[in-house]
């Protein structure tokens, strides 16, 4: 219920980020429907995925290419279409719930 003469600045704070660079405390990749696999054996390592990822999703480690961080990658697939064609080392497949939620 609305009190009478409530305004905007009377709406509770929630769900906001109030400091900068901290993503890495939240966890954001639990809700995607599909989730890109990696392939180390097909990896050119030309690291597009990782300039790409709008999540900071890919792992790098050592100066190369190491898989996924699942935790915050949400399954946008920008990784697998700048993958080249020629290295296919990153493919969407369907989340099957590996966090216990089946899709």
């Amino acid at each position: 219920m609305v009190r009478e003469g409530a305004g905007w600045r009377d709406i509770p704070r929630g769900g906001l980020i109030l400091s900068p660079g901290n993503a890495a405390r939240y966890v954001t990749g639990d809700w995607r429907t599909f989730r890109p696999t990696w392939h180390p054996e097909r990896c050119i390592q030309c690291f597009l995925c990782w300039v790409y990822c709008p999540d900071a999703a890919i792992e790098v480690k050592d100066g190369k290419v190491a898989g996924v961080d699942y935790k915050h990658c949400k399954g946008c697939g920008i990784c697998a279409t700048e993958c080249p064609d020629k290295a296919h080392a990153l493919t969407m497949e369907r989340d099957e719930g590996e966090r216990g939620v089946e899709v």
